[in-house]
């Protein structure tokens, strides 16, 4: 039976770390935990296997019923998990948005390696180079979650994976995707073992997208819309291929242009 303490503080030492670990990358890092908020970011996150430390609830957020589903899930992840109450006014000062139901939660992060993803016989693959704003990675990785990606590698990154509001941004769906950081040289050599085209966008020496077969096992790799990708990454392409701009500016944010390539593999691989 999992042990339930009550807060009614601010002060309190277990909301202090909690607003810690909101605020400081570093002691994510050094513990290897992270935050989530909200009920079905939480349930999102428990039903991918994640393991809790504890859960902060508000009783007179959360309903009953839903209280009790997630404590269930967490009791079974880990029966040591921490359960903590607290009232509305507390809920309020350490919730990061409104309306997210009255549960946040510490959780253990899970660093994967380019070895530990699993790879379908013909994956689609997201790759990410430099891309730093977390509402652009997390718009990305709701693209690949919803267009059934395998997976998303994210090449020198200059954010923390484990950022609140890279969580929000992604709605969840950091924990239904597969996630890497890696280095640009090590995910080409990965790509190159698996026999992964690979597609990079960019303006130069490129074809549209459309016409670009993409129902192999494809890789398609997008930079930044300051400085798009590195030589490395245009060297070690198959193709480059390029979304058409037919007004006065050179690109798109990266999620957009992301959706649009994600949602043509799709059509290609439904219509073959």
């Amino acid at each position: 039976m999992l042990r339930i303490d009550t807060v009614s503080s601010a002060q309190n030492p277990k909301i202090k770390e909690l607003l810690a670990l909101q605020e400081k990358s570093r002691l994510r890092r050094e513990k290897s935990l992270f935050v989530v908020e909200g009920r079905r970011e939480t349930e999102h996150c428990l039903d991918n296997g994640f393991v809790p430390r504890t859960l902060f609830l508000c009783g007179e957020i959360l309903a009953p019923d839903e209280m009790e589903r997630l404590v269930k899930k967490a009791e079974a992840l880990n029966h040591s998990c921490g359960i903590v109450q607290m009232p509305a006014f507390i809920y309020d000062k350490v919730a990061y948005r409104g309306g997210t139901e009255g549960v946040i939660a510490e959780l253990e992060t899970q660093e994967k390696k380019l070895s530990d993803l699993k790879l379908g016989e013909k994956p689609l693959i997201v790759v990410l180079e430099g891309v730093e704003k977390p509402g652009n990675l997390g718009a990305v990785l709701r693209s690949a979650d919803a267009a059934g990606a395998d997976a998303v590698i994210i090449c020198d990154p200059l954010t923390d994976l484990w950022n609140p509001n890279l969580i929000r941004a992604s709605i969840g769906a950091i924990f239904t995707t597969q996630v890497v950081a890696a280095s640009s040289e090590e995910a080409i050599a990965f790509l190159k073992e698996n026999k992964v085209r690979i597609l990079t966008a960019q303006l130069q020496d490129s074809e549209w997208y459309y016409d670009t077969p993409m129902t192999d096992a494809t890789a398609i790799v997008m930079g930044t819309e300051a400085t798009g990708l590195t030589d490395a990454w245009r060297e070690a392409a198959d193709s480059h291929i390029k979304i058409p701009m037919l007004g006065q500016l050179d690109s798109l944010n990266v999620s957009v242009s992301a959706a649009i390539l994600l949602y043509e593999a799709v059509r290609q691989r439904q219509t073959k």
